[in-house]
């Protein structure tokens, strides 16, 4: 495979496609080392469109886990204020986002658990009062993967470093359709099959969704305006953007007190640089009342620990067990992959998009309606081919959406 054609190719699909982007457009990007070809890549493609600037936010993982490591205690209980500026100034003016995600999943795995929980909660109370740009699509945003050796050897353990990281290159080109001859061609493709499942959804109106499989049988409840959504989205200015890629999911809002029953997890979660495993949540009206994992506990302790609404549900996600991602059998211990591999939740808050008017309505009266605040946000994967899930209309009439691992409808 030419990696170089197909670098190529993935920075177009970003500026074009997961991004839409547009002369006089703005963009930052969110990069770490692994990232910097591609986000130079990106930047001459999106300048070359017209783009009239381009801002690069950089992180190390070295550096990010030396401080948890070293620094001292006070380092962790402050998250400082001109960082929140700095980011709320570029989206005042309207500067669009771009995460190129090259993760390890076992980065902070060495370090004091009570830290990272401790700093999670000073900055997720210090960036909540941004969060709204990107959860109601003031901005474009796209959330998209690089290849990184210490993602490679988590995913493929067994090869060489070099065998590990085409492999995974390999994979995020196929995942992403970038190894297919018109990838433009094919995301538009995607995006119809993708709103075809949308229109249905939406058009039925069902009242709740049933999950039923090995370990899980939970009965959720939907708001009553909801909206499914999946594939691109639009911006509040009416620009098109996906915001994931890749992305095989159509999505819409639970209703945060109406969730009752056991689920069990079918793929490990990544969350934090740490791995949670072989875990499972039972819920009583919308909020969960017992859980355990057999693999960082307490890390979901942290977690559910963060706010009320950590204990409660703001997404619902479809996706067929018969999918590219899934298909390659690959646990690729990246969110970003593993939740388009598989139907997902999320335990915290929810996007106002799913919910009808939201944007209209403060954040008490959405709540009022069924719509979870939280200052987290974490997928965790409960699909497999085993799994049936069933929508239920209020009165009665059921119709099975997925079941041996395919759409129904």
């Amino acid at each position: 495979m030419d990696n170089n054609l197909n670098f190529e190719k993935y920075a177009d699909l970003i500026v074009n496609i997961g991004l839409g982007l547009h002369a006089s457009d703005k963009l930052s990007i969110r990069m770490s080392e692994p990232s910097l070809a591609l986000a130079r890549l990106v930047a001459k493609k999106a300048y070359q469109k017209g783009v009239s600037d381009v801002r690069l936010d950089f992180s190390d993982d070295t550096i990010t886990l030396d401080r948890y490591l070293h620094a001292p205690d006070e380092a962790f209980e402050i998250y400082p204020d001109y960082q929140v500026d700095y980011s709320e100034n570029l989206f005042k003016d309207g500067y669009h986002v771009l995460n190129l995600y090259a993760p390890n999943p076992d980065l902070l795995k060495p370090a004091d658990p009570a830290r990272i929980a401790q700093w999670q909660k000073v900055a997720g109370k210090a960036v909540k009062r941004i969060q709204h740009y990107t959860m109601q699509n003031e901005v474009k945003w796209c959330v998209t993967a690089v290849a990184c050796p210490a993602w490679a050897a988590a995913a493929f353990p067994e090869l060489s470093e070099e065998e590990a990281m085409q492999k995974l290159w390999d994979n995020i080109f196929m995942a992403t359709r970038v190894d297919q001859p018109d990838p433009v061609a094919a995301w538009e493709e995607h995006d119809h099959k993708l709103k075809a499942h949308r229109k249905f959804l939406n058009d039925a109106r069902f009242d709740r969704v049933h999950y039923k499989g090995p370990g899980t049988d939970l009965m959720v409840g939907l708001v009553k305006n909801h909206v499914w959504e999946g594939g691109s989205g639009f911006s509040q200015k009416g620009d098109r953007f996906f915001p994931n890629i890749p992305t095989e999911e159509v999505f819409s809002m639970p209703d945060a007190d109406r969730v009752d029953g056991t689920l069990r997890a079918t793929m490990p979660l990544s969350v934090r640089g740490q791995i949670v495993d072989q875990f499972h949540f039972t819920f009583k009206d919308g909020k969960v009342v017992d859980y355990n994992a057999e693999v960082g506990k307490q890390i979901l302790d942290d977690l559910l620990d963060m706010d009320e609404g950590a204990k409660r549900l703001g997404e619902i996600a479809l996706v067929a067990d018969n999918s590219p991602i899934s298909n390659t059998g690959i646990l690729f211990k990246n969110t970003l992959f593993d939740e388009n591999a598989s139907c997902h939740f999320a335990l915290g808050a929810a996007y106002s998009e799913n919910l009808d008017g939201a944007t209209e309505r403060s954040e008490e009266e959405n709540r009022k309606l069924g719509m979870n605040n939280s200052l987290i946000h974490v997928d965790f994967m409960v699909g497999s081919k085993d799994v049936t899930v069933t929508g239920i209309k209020e009165d009665g009439t059921e119709i099975v959406l997925l079941k041996h691992g395919d759409w129904q409808i």
